[in-house]
């Protein structure tokens, strides 16, 4: 089976071309133009290795990196224009595995993925969240949610909704972020029944879903799941 390698850079031009690139060397490719859409690819398709521009409109490099990094060992690579000292050690700190300035020789990008896929063990996302010392379990393997150790029967929307929240635990996830993660871009006009969905998941578990302790609401933005 291919290596996935998933690109994460808003250039059209710059991701056609690494796909040629890699797809002649045998390497499956994974697009992605926006960093929440890069994020979401690697939760479904769990790459071998990720390409990762800094400068993007949604959300910079720096924040993708981090993000990644919480859910995964994933290879990663960044792959920019952004070649001061400050910005590879920058780079490098927050995590990621190798700094490559554009333009850049296609040799040696080959080179360099070749080097970090031969190094690294294929890489597993988080099957499992854990919170509240153990009282809050949320398993992806088994799409299966457990409070205080009895079971939470959720319906697959409420269950994505809720992985997104639990994903980005202790960050407020703006309401039109949290739709198109949890239910795709098609969903983006669903805005209006984000409030019904997450009254029915704080009805599952939360012990009391007038005073939830678990998804609080940041009113006018969107919603947080507590880190705990």
């Amino acid at each position: 089976m291919a290596d996935k390698i998933l690109v994460i850079d808003d250039e059209e031009t710059t991701v056609q071309l690494i796909t040629i690139l890699l797809e002649r060397r045998g390497y499956e490719v994974i697009k992605a133009y926006r960093a929440e859409d890069g994020l979401r690819k690697a939760y479904r398709n769990q790459p071998d290795l990720v390409l990762l521009d800094i400068m993007m409109p949604d959300m910079d490099g720096w924040d993708v990196c981090k993000r990644l990094r919480e859910m995964s060992d994933v290879p990663i690579i960044f792959l920019t224009a952004r070649g001061e000292t400050k910005d590879v050690v920058r780079g490098l700190e927050m995590g990621a595995d190798d700094y490559i300035v554009k333009p850049y020789d296609n040799d040696e990008l080959v080179a360099r993925v070749k080097a970090h896929l031969r190094r690294s063990p294929k890489p597993n996302m988080s099957e499992e969240l854990v919170f509240d010392g153990g009282d809050f379990r949320v398993n992806f393997m088994n799409r299966e949610v457990r409070v205080r150790n009895e079971l939470k029967h959720l319906t697959p929307k409420e269950f994505n909704l809720l992985g997104v929240l639990v994903r980005n635990a202790g960050r407020v996830v703006p309401r039109t972020e949290l739709v198109s993660e949890a239910w795709g871009e098609e969903y983006s006009d669903a805005i209006d029944s984000l409030k019904l969905y997450i009254h029915y998941l704080r009805q599952k578990i939360e012990v009391d879903a007038q005073r939830p302790e678990y998804i609080l609401t940041s009113r006018g933005v969107g919603y947080r799941f507590v880190n705990r």
